[in-house]
């Protein structure tokens, strides 16, 4: 407990799953913590489940102009800014022929165009130190059919954390990227996955992971216990991309 003792931390896509679960985990470690999500329902139902002191806030990923607004909001209640865990994303599987420019746009909005502008947007609040945290997927790895603009997203995102690295260390900013697997989330619902068996029988460890899970790995990255930890990548699938 209170590894984060103090810390400010911001969230995105923070109103379920992975996001939600890592927001209560912060709570938990003592960070004071802001969240966004679009879903009206579920940014309601988040901000009535987590502490009152929770930022809950309104803000489109995908959209450069929002990002600036979301840091003014983040700068004007906390001052500075000292953990960024941008989680907010899409998964969208089509093959390659059912593939259009908006589709494809919407994708790379949210889940590359609009992390990397609140990077920016971000810089003039950021803490030294600092720790970022990308929500990247094995499918930056793997050959998954109709993956192929979802997997090139998450691939540019996991980029982020090496060259972006290099780039801001200088300013005690350390970026580490999280690259996860199958975890049970609200996600397979959203994308009509009723039956998961075929899934899980792709996993060695014959299971599918735990937001909680992928939260502790969140934890770890963003507290003082990863300080010499810049530009990595932790996959968390049970052993399916490597076995």
């Amino acid at each position: 407990m209170n590894r984060l003792k103090g810390k400010r931390a911001l969230i995105t896509g923070g109103t379920t799953g992975i996001g939600l679960e890592t927001a209560r985990l912060f709570l938990e470690e003592g960070a004071r913590v802001a969240i966004t999500g679009t879903n009206p329902a579920t940014l309601d139902a988040a901000r009535r489940e987590l502490s009152a002191d929770v930022l809950v806030v309104s803000s489109d990923a995908g959209n450069v102009a929002a990002q600036k607004e979301l840091a003014k909001t983040v700068g004007a209640a906390f001052g500075a800014l000292d953990v960024l865990f941008l989680n907010a994303g899409i998964v969208e599987m089509r093959p390659l022929e059912k593939w259009d420019e908006a589709a494809f746009d919407r994708s790379l909005n949210v889940n590359f165009k609009g992390p990397y502008f609140l990077i920016q947007s971000l810089l003039p609040i950021f803490a030294n130190p600092a720790s970022i945290v990308l929500m990247t997927s094995i499918n930056s790895h793997i050959g998954m059919p109709n993956s192929s603009v979802y997997g090139a997203s998450k691939a540019a995102l996991l980029s982020l954390a090496r060259t972006l690295s290099g780039e801001l260390i200088s300013r005690g900013i350390r970026l580490n990227a999280l690259s996860g697997g199958p975890i049970a989330t609200p996600l397979y619902s959203k994308l009509g996955m009723a039956d998961l068996g075929g899934l899980v029988e792709q996993i060695p460890l014959k299971r599918l992971g735990t937001a909680r899970e992928a939260a502790e790995a969140v934890v770890f990255f963003a507290s003082d216990e990863a300080a010499f930890i810049v530009g990595s990548e932790l996959v968390i699938d049970g052993g399916m991309s490597n076995l």
